[in-house]
């Protein structure tokens, strides 16, 4: 009888947990055929409650949401006060204003690295007296190694300035700026390009009529194509108007672009050399003598313009630099997704091991997640929230960040009350993160949507998406 009551009891349970678990099914009707869609939406807690469910563990390409794994790891493995440093050392001695041996640059990665620091460093070397350098500069870019590149980057992104290679030599965010200004229909358009940028860019790009019928018109494409030593080549169409298109393109060759800043810098500082410049992958290790230093901001401030702004550079830097750190070897996109597994699983119980983890970005559409994991991550994070501080990094609806205008939750009742990640890439809406109690607890929430594709003519194409978030989270606001 006792075990017949404990039955009675578990399959009560079950069924009033039906209950109060909200259905997904009603509104998926109001998303395009084709869709794909996973959620699940729980209380936070050490008892958390299913509030929403729904294919919750069908693998999907996480777009954006997976630098919240990404900021996890870090904050568990680096610390709020990990901080990237640059060093000028050097294996030899100054005297009567000359440094004799090479000045050795050792670059960590720095993604807030720029220009004026790199100035500041060199006039520190100014101050100690250094005019001559009787030797080689070398650039020491062994805290990564292999290619910039992560597996599974979209190809023709490749040049686009939010797909910006987080090379060791990183700097002014290792992107450009050029503009395009339509000619006449039919001639050419002129392209130009700061002289503070030292990069090669030729262009042949045809102007058009903006309303032409003609077929060779319409599939003229712009385009733009890397060829070698940071030099762009820029074709195709543009359409005949008065406007100037501003362009971002990302620094391909990071070690060519920082050499050539810092050969005009050293001009400027008046401080000669008389070998070269190269780079040294390999770590060496010498007895070398600091001469100067530049320190970004702490991790902490660095994880929230990345997770506001969605900075694909900070995130794949953190991400190669775990990698560098955890084994105590050079950077590798291999071993960061290692190390981001074996972080997660010794620190935080979070057994990540059937993921593909391909980069710390969420560019790669080799990545693959489920809601049910990215809801161990938010669990994780809510229940150590005083400690991480992830949660007020997140971009707040209407407010600020990849949510600020965002239009399914710009407007009241979810303006200030949403705090998540935002994830796209083409066919993907995903979203992960925290809807704010008006007693102040939260609930955490996952929404990963592929194959998405707007079938209604002349709407927007993100109208039914937006649609089917206004309508289906209002059900837990309140």
């Amino acid at each position: 009888m006792t075990n017949f009551r404990i039955f009675i009891l578990f399959v009560l349970s079950l069924f009033s947990s039906s209950l109060l678990a909200q259905s997904v099914e009603h509104y998926i009707s109001s998303l395009p055929k084709g869709s794909d869609l996973s959620i699940l939406i729980k209380s936070v807690g050490k008892n958390p409650k299913t509030l929403a469910q729904y294919k919750s563990d069908q693998f999907k390409q996480p777009a954006s949401t997976q630098k919240l794994i990404t900021a996890l790891a870090a904050e568990l493995e680096l610390g709020n006060d990990y901080r990237f440093v640059t060093r000028m050392q050097t294996n030899g001695s100054i005297s009567n204003k000359r440094l004799k041996g090479d000045l050795i640059i050792q670059l960590s990665g720095d993604p807030t690295f720029n220009r004026e620091r790199l100035k500041n460093m060199l006039t520190s070397l100014r101050q100690k007296g250094v005019e001559k350098i009787v030797g080689n500069i070398i650039l020491d870019t062994s805290i990564f190694t292999s290619h910039d590149k992560a597996s599974g980057w979209s190809w023709n992104n490749l040049t686009a300035c939010y797909n910006a290679p987080p090379s060791a030599a990183s700097i002014d965010d290792n992107c450009f700026y050029a503009t395009i200004t339509p000619g006449k229909v039919g001639g050419k358009a002129t392209v130009s390009i700061g002289s503070n940028y030292p990069i090669v860019l030729t262009s042949d790009i045809k102007t058009i009529a903006g309303n032409s019928k003609d077929l060779i018109d319409k599939y003229c494409e712009f385009d733009v194509s890397y060829l070698q030593k940071n030099h762009y080549h820029l074709s195709g169409c543009v359409a005949a108007s008065s406007q100037k298109t501003p362009l971002k393109f990302a620094v391909i060759d990071g070690v060519a672009y920082f050499s050539s800043i810092l050969k005009k810098q050293l001009i400027q500082q008046k401080i000669t050399y008389t070998g070269n410049i190269f780079e040294r992958n390999s770590k060496k290790a010498t007895s070398l003598t600091l001469l100067a230093s530049s320190q970004s901001v702490p991790l902490s401030d660095l994880l929230t313009v990345m997770l506001k702004k969605s900075n694909n550079l900070y995130a794949d830097t953190i991400f190669r630099t775990l990698g560098a750190h955890y084994y105590n070897i050079s950077g590798t996109w291999r071993n960061g997704g290692d190390a981001v597994k074996q972080i997660l699983r010794k620190k935080a119980g979070i057994n990540l091991e059937n993921l593909v983890i391909a980069d710390g970005s969420g560019l790669s559409r080799l990545n693959l997640v489920s809601a049910e994991k990215l809801m161990e991550i938010l669990q994780y994070i809510s229940n150590n929230n005083s400690r991480l501080k992830i949660i007020e990094k997140l971009p707040i609806a209407g407010v600020d960040g990849t949510l600020q205008y965002r239009k399914s939750f710009s407007q009241p009742p979810f303006k200030e009350v949403i705090r998540a990640k935002t994830g796209y890439i083409q066919g993907s809406y995903n979203l992960a993160g925290f809807i704010q109690k008006p007693d102040g607890k939260y609930v955490a929430f996952v929404q990963l949507l592929s194959g998405y594709h707007a079938d209604r003519q002349g709407e927007p194409k993100n109208s039914a998406i937006m649609q089917f978030e206004s309508e289906f989270y209002k059900n837990f606001i309140n």
